[in-house]
């Protein structure tokens, strides 16, 4: 019997080849993309959530500072974590992260490199997270404090097929660093991802030699903190213990709070649990159901209404004893054999994209069938669109009443009728949300970019020091020899988003309850001309020795600290007690997804460590090759990297400019799907009323005037789609548009858009098959009818 079945279901594949080509071409593409963002879906939920311990590891996340500058903060104080695991029983561990500020190259013999992620951990990192040690001793990692750990891509790249324990890293020709340890490459789907790990204690030593005791300094803010709790243990409770510990060693810090982030939510939440990427996982999932979806509509839409062509068929296997779970059964599986045809090319379109959709993503998957992750994913999709697409077409097809059609009395019900136009209108309206998605994206995106910034970073390179400090002078001077540079400045570090804060500031009239968090930024003293930045009160540093007791403030710190007259108060920040001179009008520092935050600007020369050269568009590669060539003069072996400000300013936004980009192939991928469904539609009408045609066109109908009868119902279900779609999609962009603290606007001219988008692509789906009925010799219409 099965064998039967599906020798007929072929021979009807192949008998209506233009429908069975529409129908398995909606359905691949539906299937091969809606997998695909499947996949990128369970990938974004996979993250960190490797960890045997994961359940039960939080990352400590400081909820501080006043007004604006109150916010969660992701780095903290060192010594939370040790103190919390001492007095607090429900913490078994803790272990604490911070960047390497230290060294920037690295040699081993004659190899040397210098692009290293390299972080300073402690012991406990080894056992609390799962990152296993290939070599070495898991119980104690670290031999001593000048000991390194690292991966074995790193390993590999170090020491080749050599076993790298024991060897000796040189760090900026002056330390040594004896790898005690190898640990596997982080995974893919890690929030972490190092090369190197050092001990916390040489960096503690370090930092003691510099004067800062950061096991017991609750103002420097710069280290992750995550701890290890008992399962079951009170979060609530945990919070207000750790603050209280906090408030124990500095009493002013009133407003500090503290939160516990799961390790396994690090990824797509903030320690509030507020959004980080979830909204766009979820959007990301509906934009794969809608697409599944909007493919089954055409299954179902061609189906049923083409039932009426077959209306005969079926009754002359019901009278010839065909019962009716027989015929249902006939009709299932010519919907399952049609889904698999369209499985098996959606496999193989799934791994023809898959590196074209890794490349847009930004990931690394693999479309691996032996993962049963993408088995789960396959079958569900496929089982999905199936049972949704087959159930109601078998049901009518098999549901006809043999006599009457025989008899030619059967027409579409209207509910039938009704049904279709709902499918058609839903299709659209998915189609035209993700047009108006589209646009609004982009729209922003095009706002960033457009927007004044409080500043100019057209045409500026930049790139790390090193060891020419003490050089500046002349490097500045013959670079500005150059015909490709306009001037030189410097900083401590990258301008369009400032790293680090202090919680460590006072002023005259400060309340004992306020507690300003700012963002401090050494400049050089012609910076804010360099960057054309604007002044509202007082002066710029002059480069004075006296300059080193001066501060200029922003316009947002001045307001949050609530100073009147700033000119010439106290203002003190960690252990320097000076003077306001200046104050800087607020520019965007940082993404356009956060206020500007309060900022200090202040002058000191040993700690610059960043150049800038303004360059002229036509010359930069010039500018380029002069800037490598004082770099290699002063720093040897160290290599030369720059960056235009341009670029990173971009990069903030990439998470942003992937989702434009994605979404507008997304909206391509569901218009195309539903024009080939209208298509089928259209052209099935086509053949139903080609004797009306005929004698309309024998009466005088003009190719026009047909054209319109075929066209109107559908371009009516469309605009219907067009009024429902506008406010869901108003609403979805404008809980987008909430990230960010800068924002367009949402005006009519979207809508308008869009929707004129969709009209005109409807339009030109259906005019094809209109067209192609329009001039058809009407008399061989009549005659074949």
């Amino acid at each position: 019997m099965l064998k039967n079945y599906i020798k007929t279901a072929w021979r009807n594949l192949l008998k209506n080849k233009f429908y069975s080509i529409i129908n398995i071409t909606g359905l691949t593409v539906g299937l091969a993309i809606g997998i695909l963002i499947l996949l990128w879906v369970q990938d974004e939920f996979s993250f960190d959530t490797f960890h045997k311990q994961a359940p039960n590891i939080y990352r400590l996340e400081l909820f501080g500072g006043t007004g604006t500058s109150r916010q969660i903060y992701s780095i903290g104080v060192a010594p939370i974590g040790p103190m919390a695991k001492q007095e607090l029983p429900e913490v078994t561990d803790a272990v604490r992260i911070t960047g390497n500020y230290n060294y920037s190259l690295y040699k081993y013999q004659d190899k040397v490199f210098g692009d290293e992620n390299v972080i300073f951990a402690d012991p406990s990192f080894f056992s609390v997270f799962d990152f296993p040690l290939i070599k070495g001793n898991t119980v104690k990692p670290f031999t001593d404090d000048n000991s390194v750990i690292i991966t074995q891509k790193t390993a590999e790249k170090f020491f080749g097929d050599q076993d790298p324990i024991g060897k000796v890293i040189r760090a900026d020709n002056k330390t040594d660093f004896i790898v005690s340890g190898v640990i596997t490459d982080f995974p893919k789907n890690s929030s972490m991802n190092y090369d190197m790990i050092m001990p916390m204690s040489f960096h503690i030593k370090a930092m003691l030699a510099d004067n800062t005791d950061i096991n017991n300094n609750f103002s420097f803010f710069n280290y992750e903190t995550y701890v290890l709790l008992k399962p079951g243990s009170s979060l609530k409770k945990l919070t207000t213990q750790i603050r209280q510990i906090h408030l124990n060693h500095k009493p002013d810090d009133t407003d500090a709070e503290y939160l516990l982030l799961p390790l396994s939510k690090m990824h797509l939440y903030n320690a509030d649990l507020t959004d980080k990427g979830i909204s766009t996982v979820r959007i990301f999932i509906i934009i794969a159901l809608l697409i599944l979806v909007i493919a089954c509509i055409n299954y179902v839409n061609l189906s049923t209404a083409r039932s009426m062509l077959r209306s005969k068929e079926i009754s002359m296997r019901k009278i010839i004893g065909a019962g009716k779970m027989q015929l249902f059964m006939q009709f299932i599986v010519e919907t399952a054999l049609l889904f698999l045809l369209a499985a098996v090319l959606a496999l193989g379109l799934i791994f023809t994209l898959m590196p074209a959709f890794n490349q847009l993503t930004g990931k690394q998957m693999v479309f691996n069938l032996a993962n049963y992750h993408v088995w789960f994913i396959l079958l569900s999709a496929v089982a999905g669109t199936l049972i949704a697409s087959s159930i109601y077409p078998a049901l009518l097809l098999s549901s006809f009443e043999p006599l009457k059609a025989l008899k030619g009395k059967i027409t579409a019900g209207v509910g039938d009728v009704m049904f279709r136009k709902v499918l058609v209108v839903t299709q659209f309206v998915f189609s035209v949300i993700l047009i108006i998605g589209t646009i609004v994206i982009t729209s922003q995106l095009n706002y960033i970019r457009k927007k004044n910034l409080g500043y100019d970073k057209t045409n500026v390179l930049t790139f790390w020091m090193r060891d020419i400090g003490d050089h500046y002078d002349a490097v500045k001077a013959e670079l500005m020899k150059q015909p490709g540079v306009l001037n030189v400045t410097r900083s401590n570090q990258n301008i369009v988003r400032f790293g680090g804060f202090t919680g460590n500031v006072n002023w005259d009239g400060k309340d004992i309850k306020q507690n300003l968090i700012v963002h401090p930024i050494v400049i050089d003293k012609d910076l804010i001309s360099f960057f054309k930045m604007k002044l509202v009160q007082g002066a710029p540093f002059t480069g004075a020795i006296i300059d080193t007791a001066h501060f200029i403030l922003n316009e947002t710190a001045i307001k949050e600290a609530g100073i009147k007259n700033p000119i010439g108060k106290r203002f003190k920040m960690n252990n320097i007690n000076g003077t306001i001179i200046g104050v800087i009008k607020d520019f965007h520092y940082a993404s356009m997804k956060e206020k500007i935050a309060p900022a200090v600007f202040w002058y000191s020369p040993k700690n610059f460590s960043t150049i800038y050269i303004k360059t002229t568009g036509k010359d930069a590669q010039k500018a380029i090759r002069a800037a490598e060539t004082q770099f290699k003069q002063y720093n040897g072996e160290y290599p030369f990297v720059y960056n235009f400000l341009d670029n990173i300013f971009n990069k903030m936004y990439q998470t942003e400019q992937r989702e434009g980009t994605l979404f507008s192939y997304f909206a391509t991928i569901a218009i195309l799907i539903s024009c080939l469904g209208l298509l089928g539609l259209a052209a099935y009408t086509a053949q139903v009323r080609t004797r009306e045609i005929g004698v309309r066109k024998v009466l005088g109908a003009s190719v026009n005037g047909i054209i319109t009868l075929l066209a109107k119902d559908f371009i009516k279900l469309v605009l219907i789609a067009i009024i429902i779609a506008m406010p869901v999609a108003w609403y979805m962009m404008h809980k987008w548009l909430q990230d960010f603290a800068y924002r367009t606007t949402i005006g009519w001219q979207v809508f308008l858009f869009a929707g004129t988008i969709a009209i005109l692509i409807a339009f030109l789906t259906i005019s094809f098959q209109a067209v192609k009925a329009a001039v058809a010799n009407p008399v061989k219409s009549l005659r074949s009818e």
